[in-house]
């Protein structure tokens, strides 16, 4: 464990087949001593599920200095993936992120670490994400979950998960900001030379078949509807702007984009919510206006489902401690 003494402990749980790009990720980000972030920077452990040497993913061989135990004293504990979707789940591992649910400790996982969570039944009744060659996989097994395959991450409450592999990052860099701010969360992302926010979900990865789009209209219209999010955007409203009947319109939009109009519109307001409460100090009434809610209560009901937060929260979360 590192020798910083004042900042939150996370701890990462290392298993037998251990996901190495995922573990990696959450040493990067939480393990490295960053001087100029001051003594209340992060500490960071590993923990032992089982007795070691442990196998990683690429031939490695790991063994971490403490077991289990230290997970009692965890302020984040994040679950690096997991070694597979049949593999259980040990009742110990179970337990212990259960009792640091219950003390009130911060839990996380990435790609298929939310199985973990899930076995837990720290996800019941809750929104999660998972990579989306999973998601179907966690719906079917855990039914009260509510699996959202579109999203890089979800925050529900003090549960956070995130999509596949790299979206771990975006994950980690959100639990920097929410800690320490947003100017942290983008010197943290300047030294691993990555962008400090991607807008979008994973649905844009997810295996499709390519549309042919030469003349570039959807392309076009998405830019439309973007610059002016006040409109009433029915399904109607933007056939008639590319000319195309209600059900080609259909067809064509979800191919192109992976969701329907109005999840694709939903999807829009919410990333210009977020961007007005990082970057402006607009109150949210004005905010709820620009992006096109009926209403401000509207706004914060969705805010709120969707990342688990009320939009002053979120707000609060970019303002530098």
């Amino acid at each position: 464990m590192s020798a910083r003494l004042l900042g939150p402990l996370v701890v990462a749980p290392v298993y037998n087949g251990l996901c190495t790009f995922e573990f990696s990720m959450v040493a990067e980000v939480f393990g490295l001593e960053r001087p100029e972030m001051g003594e209340g920077w992060y500490r960071f452990a590993s923990v032992a599920v089982e007795p070691g040497p442990l196998r990683a993913q690429g031939g490695l061989l790991v063994q971490a200095s403490v077991d289990l135990a230290l997970l009692e004293q965890a302020d984040l504990i994040v679950v690096p993936g997991w070694r597979g979707l049949d593999e259980p789940v040990p009742p110990a591992l179970q337990q212990a992120l259960r009792r640091a649910a219950q003390r009130g400790a911060t839990l996380a996982s990435i790609c298929s670490g939310a199985f973990v969570l899930a076995a837990a039944g720290l996800l019941d009744g809750r929104r999660a994400a998972t990579h989306w060659r999973y998601a179907q996989a966690l719906a079917q097994r855990y039914p009260a979950i509510d699996v959202d395959a579109q999203v890089l991450y979800v925050q529900d409450g003090r549960i956070f998960t995130s999509a596949g592999s790299a979206a771990g990052l975006d994950l980690m860099l959100h639990l920097v900001r929410c800690d320490f701010g947003v100017q942290a969360a983008n010197s943290v992302a300047r030294r691993l030379v990555v962008a400090a926010h991607r807008s979008g979900g994973q649905a844009q990865f997810i295996e499709q078949p390519l549309v042919a789009d030469t003349s570039g209209k959807l392309a076009q219209l998405l830019d439309q509807v973007r610059a002016d999010l006040r409109r009433d955007w029915t399904v109607a409203a933007m056939a008639e702007v590319l000319a195309m009947s209600r059900r080609t319109f259909l067809r064509r939009f979800t191919a192109g984009t992976g969701m329907a109009p109005s999840a694709w519109l939903a999807q829009a307001r919410m990333e210009e919510v977020r961007r007005l409460l990082e970057s402006t100090s607009l109150r949210v009434e004005q905010i709820a206006d620009q992006a096109g809610y009926r209403s401000v209560q509207v706004l914060r009901d969705q805010f709120k489902r969707s990342l688990g937060v009320s939009p002053r929260a979120y707000r609060a979360s970019f303002t530098t401690p």
